[in-house]
């Protein structure tokens, strides 16, 4: 019989990284929903000139398409989709006052040699064309 990969439903830190920040925030979040939710799921959409964007929302389902990352005091679920253009990014938690705080997303796409910026505007007739 031949060997087909198994899916590796399990990630590790090294898979994703969450600062010491960023994972304060998470657990405040799930303080505050409770046992409502499961995991906070990142996904990945888009592309074209506008480049992939990253998002985060609360799941209260893991798909059979889900690698978890389970720091014991919060899940993160990520599909094969989104693992694949996110292995390794660091996600952090930055506060810059007055009301303006977030979640940002460093190193994002770096396995695919872009920044999430449109690289063929210009000769190709621009971006959108």
């Amino acid at each position: 019989m031949g060997s087909a990969l198994a899916f590796n439903s399990t990630l590790t830190p090294s898979d994703i990284v969450i600062s010491d920040t960023a994972a304060e925030k998470l657990k405040e979040l799930f303080a505050d929903v409770g046992d409502e939710m499961d995991a906070i799921r990142i996904f990945v959409s888009g592309g074209g000139c506008g480049g992939m964007t990253y998002g985060m929302t609360f799941s209260d389902e893991k798909t059979p398409f889900d690698s978890v990352l389970d720091s014991g005091e919060y899940k993160v679920f990520v599909d094969t989709v989104a693992l694949n253009y996110m292995r390794g990014v660091e996600i952090d938690f930055v506060d810059k006052g007055m009301g303006e705080a977030s979640f940002v997303f460093n190193n994002v796409f770096s396995s695919t040699g872009g920044s999430g910026t449109c690289g063929a505007c210009g000769a190709s007739g621009g971006c959108g064309a």
